[in-house]
């Protein structure tokens, strides 16, 4: 049992790098523009997601609820 609440551990680690990474992106792609070498994408990225969940109504809603609670646990 050990042996999983090191890799829980690890892999929790990881995400928050991830999302880290992710906010960098957002914020270097707002202050810059699009032509940052590496993180370029993220930001249009994230917009099409947050419109592909918009146009899909109440599914959007559902899966940003779902996101969301994975996120938090």
């Amino acid at each position: 049992m050990n042996a999983l609440g090191i890799l829980k551990d690890i892999i929790g680690s990881l995400t928050t790098i991830l999302i880290s990474l992710v906010a960098l992106g957002v914020v270097a792609g707002v202050v810059f523009g699009g032509n940052v070498p590496f993180v370029g994408g993220v930001l249009d990225n994230l917009l099409d997601l947050v419109m592909t969940l918009g146009d899909a109504g109440l599914v959007g809603l559902i899966v940003l609820a779902v996101l969301l609670d994975l996120y938090k646990s």
